[in-house]
């Protein structure tokens, strides 16, 4: 039965599913480290933390899944993209690993200038992980060079201005999540500045997802034709006019100071986001050159592979909603989880 499928569609349908549901769930988190910029009250702190303390290392679980699965099932994209974006995904991995110690250490400091300390880590994790998140996306769209199907080009290559932007579209976007969520799980005075903090970070995120996607058609005429040549204009033009409802639905539930629905809208903008970055690449997982099919391992390796991910990816799914599940509602001071 494996052997009439396409197996290599099937496995990069399931990793972009799994980078996604990273870029969804440990983004916020990721954004309420970022806050921690703009909320110095140690209560406030202690609130923020606590939201996402039981969710935020199963949130993880999607990178994980989403870089092994990428090694094992198309290891010439793996041998390529990682010689190519070294230095920014050392970076990432290195500040994800000071963020956890950060988080966990913060609440066993024995002084207030050592928890001041532990903040500014998991500020500082925080932002560099997601900073570095989109330098390696900016990274990818711009184009590896590869030669006799290795990379090519040098170290440096990665760093350009147009992944500088990335990395700053993504820590901004990351900062909305997390002050969206915020406003869902949280309430009183904490609540009220992440509205307004979401008001600004919600104008910051726009703007540079308009300057990302007309910057983006101008790397590669592919992209240029696909969004703006036909017929591939009929497929794309839905993107913008989604991204311009959900914004009038994202202001319309600050104003109407609803809880859940800018969280869901600033969601949908990543989710659109994903998708137009999908329509540009496709079929191609290593821009110019390398297509999914290209990458794939052997028939047998993604067969064998479908198989255990049948079994593993229903049990992530149902463990993340039994975690958001049992911790629902909202988060107050003195709440936690420790």
């Amino acid at each position: 039965m494996l052997a009439s499928l396409d197996l290599p569609l099937i496995w990069a349908a399931l990793i972009a599913f799994a980078v996604l549901a990273y870029v969804v769930l440990d983004g916020f988190d990721l954004g309420v480290g970022i806050l921690f910029a703009v909320e110095h009250d140690a209560t406030d702190r202690d609130v923020m933390v606590n939201s996402v303390a039981p969710v935020w290392d199963g949130n993880e679980t999607w990178l994980i899944l989403g870089g092994g699965g990428l090694m094992a099932v198309f290891p010439l994209a793996y041998a390529v993209i990682l010689p190519a974006l070294y230095p920014a995904i050392i970076a990432m991995l290195l500040a994800l690993i000071f963020r956890g110690v950060a988080f966990e250490f913060r609440f066993r400091a024995a002084s207030r200038a050592g928890r001041l300390g532990w903040d500014i880590a998991f500020f500082g994790g925080s932002t560099l992980a997601g900073f570095c998140q989109g330098l390696a996306l900016g990274g990818l769209l711009q184009g590896i060079k590869v030669e006799n199907r290795a990379y090519a080009g040098g170290w440096w290559d990665w760093l350009t201005g147009f992944t500088i932007l990335c990395g700053l579209a993504v820590v901004i976007g990351y900062a909305l999540l997390g002050a969206c969520w915020l406003i869902w799980r949280t309430e009183g005075e904490l609540q009220s500045r992440c509205r307004r903090h979401a008001r600004s970070l919600g104008v910051g995120t726009l703007a540079l997802i308009v300057v990302v996607s007309l910057w983006t058609p101008m790397l590669n005429p592919a992209f240029s034709q696909r969004w703006f040549g036909w017929p591939g204009i009929v497929l794309t033009s839905p993107v913008p006019i989604l991204v311009a409802l959900l914004a009038w639905q994202f202001w319309r539930g600050l104003s109407l100071k609803h809880d859940v629905t800018p969280f869901l809208c600033a969601l949908g903008w990543f989710v659109l986001c994903y998708a137009g970055l999908g329509i540009s690449l496709y079929p191609a997982i290593v821009p110019p050159s390398i297509t999914i099919r290209d990458a794939a391992a052997p028939p047998e390796s993604q067969g064998f592979l479908l198989v255990g991910a049948i079994v593993l990816v229903p049990m992530i799914l149902a463990y993340t909603g039994y975690a958001y599940w049992v911790f629902r509602g909202k988060v107050r001071p003195g709440m936690h989880y420790h």
